[in-house]
C-alpha cells in the first residue's frame, strides 16, 4: 500500500480545528488507514496515510488536505515502496 507523510503548517491556534477536520474527512474514505497528530516544532500537524493505490493518495492530498481552511502550507513525503520489501 502506498504511504505518505504530510507535514502541515497552520494558522496560529487552529491546530485542533484542522485535526478534527482531517479525522472527519479521512474517516469516510474507503481503502485508507491514517494517523493524525499535533506536534511541536517547525510543523504543527503530521498525517500518515496508507491508501489502496497511489492515485487515491494523491487525490486526497491535493484535493482535500491542501484545501482545508487555515492550512498555510504542506510538505508531502511519499514512502519508497520498493525499500519496504527489503
Amino acid at each position: 500500500m502506498p504511504i505518505a507523510f504530510i507535514l502541515l503548517n497552520s494558522d496560529l491556534g487552529s491546530d485542533q480545528e484542522i485535526i478534527t477536520k482531517l479525522k472527519e474527512m479521512l474517516a469516510v474514505e474507503k481503502d485508507l488507514k491514517y494517523e493524525v497528530q499535533g506536534v511541536y516544532g517547525i510543523y504543527d500537524i503530521v498525517v500518515k496515510i496508507e491508501a489502496a493505490n497511489a492515485d487515491l493518495l494523491r487525490t486526497i492530498i491535493t484535493n482535500k488536505i491542501r484545501k482545508i481552511d487555515k492550512v498555510q502550507s504542506t510538505l508531502t513525503m511519499m514512502v519508497i515502496e520498493e525499500q519496504e520489501r527489503l
